[in-house]
């Protein structure tokens, strides 16, 4: 079954109430709390915010790349290889969502100023089987449903720490 698109004002709204709902969950759990994993095939809070802060770096750089390249190629990075080449996960939790609600800032400055036309831009993007056509409003999109999916890996590990 396809997907509904996201309209504009969909998208930014989930990416506006994104930090405010993590944020909310993880509310006064210590370092201590938020570093360990809930379980060994999980992620911790940490890691889970690397994750996103790596989301965030990619899909975010595609955006900004369709929006100031004329029709640009781009060659496709999973995020999660992204991460290892970061020092996400070996950052206390705290500096860490500093930095992603500086970044989420940063991004939401630039698609607030966008026209209808920008964000239907695209790309063609490479290096994930065939070469695909990708806009700017794909990938905020795309951001903006991965990390709903995050939110409630939030919650679960939220709701983990203090059962103990």
């Amino acid at each position: 079954m396809a997907r509904r698109i996201l309209t504009r004002e969909e998208v930014l709204a989930l990416l506006r109430e994104t930090p405010g709902r993590i944020e909310a969950l993880v509310a006064g759990l210590t370092p201590e709390q938020l570093r360990p994993r809930p379980a060994e095939d999980e992620w911790s809070a940490v890691e889970l915010l690397a994750h996103l802060r790596s989301c965030a770096d990619v899909w975010g750089e595609c955006i900004r790349t369709i929006l100031v390249e004329d029709h640009p190629t781009i060659r496709a990075i999973d995020p999660r290889s992204w991460t290892p080449r970061t020092d996400y996960p070996d950052l206390e939790f705290a500096p860490s969502w500093e930095a992603f609600k500086l970044q989420r800032a940063a991004l939401l400055g630039v698609l607030e100023t966008v026209s209808p036309e920008q964000w239907e831009r695209t790309a063609t993007v490479t290096g994930a089987g065939r070469p695909l056509e990708r806009t700017a409003r794909f990938y905020a999109a795309w951001l903006a449903r991965h990390e709903r999916s995050h939110v409630k890996q939030f919650k679960q590990i939220a709701d983990a720490v203090r059962a103990d």
